[in-house]
């Protein structure tokens, strides 16, 4: 079995991290920053996805000298040329509810009546091992954003996030349907086909 640090307290995340490896027929001990007893503070003031995984990642793997994989992901909306990005999770402001997020970018888009409502949901997956070797993996997913709300998985954008192949906002969908469409599962089922890499 695989032991890695998903570098996150989020427990939405690491049920979708866990679940998708899972399903892959990967096994894999997951065990999460707090589990590590780490509590320093990581700074994530990277201008990218990609940098503010590395961060993350990095940190986490010096710290405990285990194979760590760190995630950033967010909501690029065109309209908005590519807002909110790497400050989706502080769209509104620090330490701000996914409704307040939600609820600012239906205001900002509602200034713009006539556009394009196209955007994509982006996870970039870092991979750090203690050898130094690091394994970047994006995933995307495409989508329109509406202005109702819709679904019970309320996390994060999901539920004004409409995903036109299924007909569903990602907050309507099963755990199954989302991590097989969604920007998270993409980029894991990218990062499994580097199972060698994982290996000390």
């Amino acid at each position: 079995m695989i032991k890695i640090v998903f570098a996150t307290n989020n427990s939405h995340k690491v049920a979708e991290f866990s679940s998708c490896f899972e399903q892959m027929g990967v096994e894999a001990e997951i065990i999460t920053i707090k589990q590590t007893g780490f509590t320093g503070e990581i700074i994530e003031d990277a201008d990218s996805f990609e940098g503010n995984a590395f961060i993350k990642a990095k940190t986490l793997c010096d710290y405990t000298g285990l194979i760590s994989v760190a995630d950033d992901s967010g909501l690029e909306v065109d309209a908005l040329g590519g807002a909110p990005g790497v400050y989706s999770a502080r769209y509104s402001g620090e330490n701000a509810t996914d409704r307040e997020n939600i609820d600012k970018l239906l205001f900002e888009l509602s200034k713009l009546p006539n556009a394009d409502r196209s955007a994509r949901f982006v996870c970039s997956l870092c991979v750090c091992r203690p050898d130094g070797e690091t394994l970047y993996v994006r995933g995307e997913s495409d989508g329109i954003i509406i202005d109702e709300l819709r679904g019970e998985g309320r996390f994060g954008y999901d539920p004004v996030f409409y995903y036109p192949p299924m007909d569903k906002t990602f907050a309507e969908m099963s755990s199954e349907e989302k991590n097989s469409v969604s920007h998270r599962g993409r980029a894991i089922e990218k990062l499994l086909k580097h199972k060698d890499f994982f290996t000390e």
